[in-house]
């Protein structure tokens, strides 16, 4: 009798850590899930480690990525650096605060008063002409530009490699 009843206790005993168990394990994978998406939430921001004024081209070591602590934090910043290598700078920026996108532009590719080339590109037909930019522009902008010999004002596409793509009317 002695015996059937540790066997008895012993299966309650095993029976219950089994139900501690399989209560336990749900939790355990609650609070993994509820860690998993806490490390997910957590961004960087990008920050200046000196003033940047405007005007001035970003590079690398001017700027360091930081942990986003404030869940409240406005949303359009940079958040690696290489979304700021190489930007110029609308306004000023401060250290420690995060820099915002709509503060940078790419750098300039054709500098107003500057001589550019203008080409006009009509299937077989190509001309060439010399112009005067009127406009600061980025890459792919579209600006105005007068033609050095003949005075006229076109506009077109400023392109990688400085040309002006002229725009047929």
């Amino acid at each position: 009798m002695m015996f059937r009843l540790i066997a008895a206790l012993r299966t309650a005993k095993t029976l219950g850590a089994w139900r501690r168990t399989a209560l336990a394990v749900p939790a355990v994978l609650a609070g993994l899930v509820v860690a998993d998406a806490a490390l997910a939430d957590a961004r960087t921001a990008v920050v200046p480690k000196r003033t940047i004024y405007p005007g001035e081209e970003i590079d690398a070591g001017q700027v360091e990525e930081v942990e986003v602590t404030n869940p409240n934090i406005v949303k359009g910043f940079a958040e690696t650096i290489a979304d700021v290598n190489g930007m110029v700078s609308k306004r000023t920026l401060l250290p420690g605060r995060v820099i915002l996108v709509s503060a940078l532009r790419e750098p300039f590719a054709v500098s107003r008063g500057t001589t550019v080339q203008l080409v006009f590109d009509s299937g077989t037909l190509v001309l060439r002409a010399a112009g005067t930019s009127l406009e600061d522009a980025a890459v792919g902008a579209l600006i105005k530009v007068r033609n050095k010999d003949s005075g006229v004002i076109v506009a077109g596409t400023v392109m990688a490699d400085g040309t002006v793509h002229v725009v047929a009317k």
